[in-house]
């Protein structure tokens, strides 16, 4: 009941990122820097999972006590969000960076430096505020659960990357509509150049913090191994958004569902291998997957109903995406269990390395076989163009 229902909380943020991604992607500073394309949904990526990796260690924390103490409470919650700072400006410089150097790759242009540092200091000055937004509010929510005797691994993930997907979304888009009426002036790089300076001041501070000194020595990896697997997702989102009516609403909310059904596992059994409890996977398995089919069925009536991102409904649409739904929460079900036994078995802390690896694949995972199963349908334009191989 309590993944149930955060689990409907967290479609409703899906499908209005779903419908922003389907209004914006037609905003002329993205089709005339369609590198921002590509970093949406790598930038989307990185943010959630800095936030569900602290959704994750905070309800591991929770479950074991360490929040019940005031000092100790406080401490923990400071050094998270200082971590959360560091993290985010420093992914989001590296995303910005990142995507550009695909977008050149892709369709070389005559991009000029100003270009270069509205992408990147767009994608940092958002990855800051947001954090800032999320990692407050995950905090103040694990408290509640607390106080409240909910199990927060239930609801505290799900709603770091639902929530977080918008709240990204809606202010990346602010930023990059804001930065570009500037892109011929000074403004860009001088923010760029004042975020770069804040990284070694948050370095600072979450080394001096006992809770987090360790994580930030361990926490890059898969963040950054997150980043180049769902930088598969935005080229091919980049790719197909065009040639397939509504796929830009559909592919968050497909994404984020089943990414969330086997986030909300992962971390369950990262709790259990920490306080050395034994997780009913099976029962567990059989209850997630079920949640997952009623929200699917109340997204498709919602975005038919309401007519949003102009997808094309017919018998074979809703036929040929309830068995790419169904096909990808079994794997998100079947990686999270996987991903999360095997970093613990490898000395490795789940609650910092299970969730950016288990989103980006199914990001990829879902985006690909969208893409599959709108091309096999013949649907959209150019319906009988086959996707390539690396799609």
């Amino acid at each position: 009941m309590q993944a149930l229902t955060t689990l409907v909380i967290a479609a409703s943020g899906l499908i209005c990122a779903g419908w922003l991604l389907d209004a914006v992607q037609h905003w002329p500073v993205f089709l005339e820097i369609s590198e921002l394309i590509i970093l949406i949904p790598i930038l989307l990526n990185l943010k959630g999972n800095l936030e569900m990796n602290l959704a994750s260690r905070l309800s591991t924390a929770c479950n074991m006590g360490l929040l019940d103490t005031p000092t100790s409470r406080n401490a923990f919650i400071k050094g998270n969000l200082a971590l959360l700072q560091l993290q985010s400006l420093t992914v989001g410089s590296v995303a910005g960076l990142f995507s550009f150097a695909l977008g050149m790759i892709v369709h070389p242009t005559t991009n000029n430096l100003e270009e270069i540092a509205l992408m990147i200091s767009s994608s940092m000055l958002c990855a800051s505020a947001s954090s800032f937004v999320l990692g407050s509010f995950m905090c103040g929510l694990v408290l509640i659960c607390r106080h409240y005797r909910v199990n927060p691994d239930n609801i505290a993930v799900p709603l770091a990357s639902s929530f977080g997907d918008l709240v990204t979304l809606v202010i990346l888009s602010g930023i990059a509509v804001f930065l570009a009426d500037y892109i011929q002036t000074p403004l860009c790089i001088s923010l760029l150049l004042i975020l770069l300076a804040l990284i070694p001041v948050w370095l600072y501070i979450v080394r001096k913090n006992k809770y987090v000194s360790e994580v930030v020595k361990e926490g890059w990896g898969p963040v950054f191994s997150a980043m180049v697997i769902a930088s598969t997702a935005g080229l091919t989102l980049e790719r197909y958004i065009n040639q397939f009516p509504g796929m830009a609403m559909i592919s968050p909310v497909l994404n984020g569902l089943t990414g969330n059904i086997g986030s909300i596992y992962a971390s369950r059994i990262s709790t259990a291998l920490h306080a050395n409890i034994q997780e009913n996977y099976r029962s567990t398995e059989k209850t997630l997957f079920l949640v997952h089919i009623p929200i699917e069925v109340m997204f498709l009536a919602v975005i038919s109903i309401l007519g949003l991102g102009d997808v094309q409904w017919s018998f074979g649409v809703v036929a040929g995406y309830t068995v790419v739904a169904l096909t990808l929460v079994t794997i998100s079900l079947a990686l999270a269990k996987w991903i999360t036994r095997l970093f613990w078995k490898w000395g490795y802390d789940p609650d910092n390395y299970a969730l950016p690896i288990l989103t980006s694949l199914i990001d990829v995972l879902g985006t690909a076989l969208l893409v599959v199963g709108f091309w096999a349908l013949g649907y959209g334009k150019n319906g009988a163009t086959p996707p390539p191989g690396n799609a």
